[in-house]
């Protein structure tokens, strides 16, 4: 494919439309064979991809999901996880949101993984496309961006809503740069669509990171705006985007709308207590319960910072292997700990196995599935891009690099994180802070294309380049002849200067490492095992040499190619080409080391959650509502809650007094507090054999205090804060007595005597239960229900009444003498407003996308490139 390379004055051709699609059209179909031959094990071999959280998500999801297939309706409660919750952030459809639709077409109905890729790919390319480039640099950019190893790390783990909003995210930016510097109605329209799509694949921390960007170019753009005297012209391209973000919104608004009303309860919101839960004998004290520096109002500090990237892990974005890969990698045979393993005896029959998953990391984070490597190309395209590219765009794109570095080292730069986890707005909601790096994996990549495009550009067309200098020992160096044109010899010079720093910080990384100890926290135990640590630590020795030298190649091999173009050995077109190639090798080869063919399996969700010996013994009770606590990890594992009603669960945002429950009593073996849930079974683990003895199975334990559904007290124990309330459960009888906070649901009278009284469940499903009560005198019935303020709605015969929490996470309500018939609905408001605004916003958006491709196919072919580079 030719590539032509146009001066800004050249004004619009009128080409044929079937000529101006034809060459998007080819790189969709090349980015569709990328992401099939990258995963063809699922396309091919009818494989799926083993990722731990989603299978996670089908546990917890199960109840709703099989509720869903028998009704039709949404069940927007589950019983299956923390004996309840709301299920918005589990497996809620909204069907208001038609982009559901717009997402099915966008991904050609691919397999989830293939479709993230894909979608990824074609968004990138749509990225420097809006941007004015050829259909091979923007090829180039997809690559750079779709490809970037952080893309399949984490669909390895199965963080597939982070990858899909990681997906549109260059679509928004391509708005963005549109609007403010080419076509504010385009660039708006293209705002609206990615940004509702980025909301609508629901991973809010992906999309607050991106919102950073956002905000970092609007500051950029403002200063230059103000010194520029065209404040009036930003503003009304600012009011366009705000409009198209509201729009945006709107899509998602029933998701949102419901997820920040979660929000406020979950473990992500403000915490009531005041005093540290108990810790286990050794242990640290605990901080304070939501002391994270904001009043509470947020996760706690230390969970929030657990995941840091480490001040000098930095150097990955270049070296992958710097801090030797993911925490289990595989070692050939013939490495320093094979060979030292073969010499301990280890078998050689048994040697592959042992060494499929080998402790090379030796960073700050607990563990990682693999480094952010944006790639060596990127990088030294990234460093050119410094020199050549729009001073505004450089700068804002360096900022936005620099930012999300700092954010994502985390508690090892405390002195600015935790300011901004103190003060900047919605900060303190999201964990793992390394994630902060997907700033940098969109950033350089685009100041690394619009500095290629700059390079292919400037020959062709004689511009100048930005910071052109004549320093004559840089001119020396470029090898400047009198041939050379001043733009020419000028880049030539830049293109050095880039490829000796990017190539210079790969020998600065070999020299720290030939100081380095390569020593990790893991190693203490490794040593007890009597594991030959001097040979591990040789291997992540060599792993660190190894992609230093393969970084270098790859820098010299782009450099090469962009030095023949200058001297005009070959096309424009060839040369971007050939880095294009270059850098899929190189993304390509390292992103196999972390998503490749031993990844894949032939299980099907249900060949995944084969039940136990212990689960169908547990089966065989037919009763509607029983909770089950498996005592093996409970608090993340899912497993458990896709066959039974579970105490347990897997999920980031638990709700906050059920997590202090956890904390306080739970975990200290509170048996009355696990009976007053109905925990009818306990699941205790097998037990490996001792000296040759058979080890013990899987039991299950009946609990003989479990308390049914709901059961009349004698006495309520009146307290007035929540930690009097949560205390107060560690000596409480609870088949006969409650506790409650009654500075917020008063009671009058706190004494009953109603025997022979009743109360049966009669009929179960996840959001709605109904109870048959028959009391003798008025009563009072706790419910082994979890209480939840915003839905949950007590109807007293037909007649909506009110209810309380007792005992901290239960609900309670009083009972008039007499035969009844009680009934709890879950019905939030929130969801069904939310609904209606998703529904209105989701048309005007199929409005706007539909009036996008009137509006380009109309437009005459326009081969002129904005002023980014």
């Amino acid at each position: 494919m030719t590539t032509v390379f146009s001066a800004p004055a050249v004004a619009p051709v009128a080409v044929p439309l079937w000529r101006r699609v034809l060459p998007h059209l080819a790189a969709v179909l090349v980015f569709l064979a990328l992401a099939v031959l990258y995963f063809s094990p699922i396309v091919f071999d009818g494989k799926t991809l083993s990722q731990h959280d989603i299978v996670q998500f089908n546990g917890g999801a199960h109840e709703a999901q099989l509720y869903r297939e028998a009704t039709g309706k949404e069940a927007l409660w589950t019983n299956s996880m923390f004996s309840g919750m709301p299920t918005y952030l589990i497996s809620t459809r909204f069907p208001g949101d038609l982009s559901i639709y717009l997402q099915k077409i966008f991904t050609l109905g691919l397999p989830a993984v293939v479709a993230n890729l894909f979608l990824a790919l074609v968004c990138g390319y749509v990225l420097f496309v809006a941007l004015g480039l050829s259909p091979v640099v923007s090829g180039v950019g997809a690559i750079a961006l779709g490809f970037t190893s952080y893309n399949l790390v984490i669909l390895a783990a199965g963080h597939n809503t982070k990858s899909l909003a990681l997906a549109y995210a260059p679509v928004v930016l391509a708005g963005l740069l549109v609007a403010f510097r080419r076509n504010k109605w385009l660039g708006t329209g293209l705002f609206a669509v990615g940004l509702a799509m980025n909301i609508r694949a629901n991973h809010l921390q992906i999309t607050y990171y991106l919102l950073l960007l956002v905000l970092v170019f609007g500051v950029v753009e403002l200063v230059y705006a103000a010194r520029e005297k065209r404040l009036p012209d930003f503003l009304s391209r600012t009011a366009l985007l705000g409009v198209a973000a509201l729009l945006a919104v709107g899509v998602s608004f029933g998701r949102l709308y419901t997820t920040i009303e979660y929000g406020k309860f979950s473990i992500r919101g403000k915490s009531e207590l005041t005093t540290p839960p108990p810790t286990a004998p050794g242990q640290p004290a605990a901080a304070p319960a939501g002391d994270d520096g904001a009043g509470g109002s947020g996760l706690d500090r230390d969970y929030a910072f657990g995941w840091s990237y480490g001040v000098g892990e930095t150097i990955t974005l270049l070296v992958p292997n710097f801090y030797g890969g993911a925490s289990q990698t595989k070692l050939s045979d013939d490495s320093a700990t094979g060979q030292a393993l073969t010499g301990l005896g280890v078998p050689t029959g048994q040697l592959s196995e042992y060494l499929k998953a080998m402790p090379t990391y030796w960073g700050d984070q607990p563990v990682t599935s693999g480094p952010v490597y944006v790639g060596a190309i990127v990088c030294f395209l990234f460093v050119l891009g410094l020199f050549v590219a729009d001073r505004r765009t450089r700068l804002w794109l360096l900022v936005g690099t620099i930012l999300s570095i700092v954010l994502a080292w985390g508690k090892n730069f405390e002195t600015f994180n935790y300011l901004m986890f103190d003060y900047f707005p919605g900060y303190n909601k999201f964990r793992s802070v390394s994630m902060a790096l997907v700033i940098a994996q969109l950033a350089m990549p685009l100041l690394a294309v619009l500095a290629l495009a700059r390079v292919l550009r400037s020959r062709a067309a004689g511009l100048p380049v930005a910071g052109a200098s004549t320093h004559p020992s840089l001119a020396a160096l470029a090898g400047k002849t009198t041939t050379d044109a001043p733009e020419t010899a000028d880049l030539k010079r830049k293109l050095l200067l880039a490829g000796g720093i990017t190539a210079g910080i790969c020998v600065l990384a070999l020299l720290i490492g030939m100081g380095a100890d390569f020593s990790s926290p893991i190693d203490a135990q490794l040593q007890q095992q009597g594991f030959p640590l001097d040979a591990l630590r040789q291997d992540r020795a060599s792993l660190l040499r190894s992609d230093v030298f393969r970084s270098i190649i790859f820098i010299a091999l782009a450099f090469g190619a962009l030095w023949f173009y200058l001297q005009r050995k070959v096309s424009a077109g060839m040369a971007a080409a050939l880095v294009g190639l270059l850098t899929l090798v190189d993304l390509w080869g390292v992103d196999k080391r972390y998503l490749n063919d031993n990844n894949f399996q032939r299980e099907t969700i249900a060949q995944q959650f084969v039940p136990t010996a212990a689960d169908q013994q547990i089966l065989q009770d037919k009763d509607k509502s029983y909770r089950v606590l498996n005592t093996a990890n409970p608090f993340n594992e899912a497993n458990t809650s896709y066959f039974h009603k579970s105490i347990g669960g897997y999920h980031g945002a638990k709700l906050r007094r059920y997590q202090d429950l956890i904390d306080r009593q739970i975990s200290q073996n509170n048996t009355q507090v696990l009976s007053m849930l109905n925990t009818r079974y306990v699941i205790l683990p097998a037990q490996p054999g001792q000296q040759g003895q058979p080890g013990q199975p899987e039991q299950v334990q009946r609990n003989p205090g479990a308390l049914g559904n709901a059961w009349f007290i004698n006495e309520i124990q009146k307290v007035q804060t929540p930690d009097q309330e949560i205390a107060a459960l560690s000596n409480l009888s609870v088949a006969t007595a409650a506790v409650v906070d009654v500075a917020k649901f008063p009671l009058a009278k706190t004494s009953f005597s109603a025997p022979g009284s009743t109360i049966t469940l009669t009929d179960y499903s996840p959001d709605a239960l109904k109870y048959r009560a028959t009391a003798t005198a008025d009563a009072f019935a706790v419910f082994s229900e979890i209480y939840y303020a915003d839905g949950w709605n007590a109807y007293l015969d037909g007649k909506l009444v009110p209810h309380v929490r007792a005992n901290y996470v239960l609900r309670a309500m009083p009972v008039p003498a007499g035969t009844h018939t009680i009934e709890f609905k879950f019905e939030p408001t929130e969801y069904a407003i939310g609904n209606t605004v998703s529904l209105v916003s989701s048309v005007l958006l199929i409005v706007v996308l539909l009036g996008l491709v009137v509006y380009t196919v109309r437009q005459p072919a326009d081969q002129n490139e904005a002023a980014f580079v």
